[in-house]
């Protein structure tokens, strides 16, 4: 049985702390990474938005969305190095429903 794909999306708030040069050089971590294991469809960089609350005393954070098809194991490894990587405030995955 071939692997299936499926479409997820997943944004990611990266902290304002990096200042420009860390928050485009994040944003291409993410987005090579996800080429890496994954078909990225799109990216859509919202920008910085002021957060709805505080986190790490931290009040604008840079909101990016990337669209991607992958395989249903990847997306549980994109989580787990959003964790562990400094400069990532929040991020959330979504199944997209097909």
């Amino acid at each position: 049985m071939a692997n299936v794909k499926s479409a997820y999306e997943t944004v990611v708030v990266i902290s304002m702390k990096l200042g420009d040069e860390g928050v485009a050089a994040m944003v291409q971590k993410f987005k090579d990474l996800i080429e890496k294991h994954a078909t990225l469809d799109s990216v859509d960089e919202w920008g910085k938005r002021r957060l709805a609350y505080m986190i790490n005393k931290e009040t604008e954070g840079y909101y990016v969305l990337f669209n991607f098809t992958s395989e249903a194991d990847f997306p549980a490894e994109l989580d787990r190095i959003y964790k562990i990587t400094d400069g990532i405030l929040r991020s959330l995955i979504i199944k997209k429903e097909s």
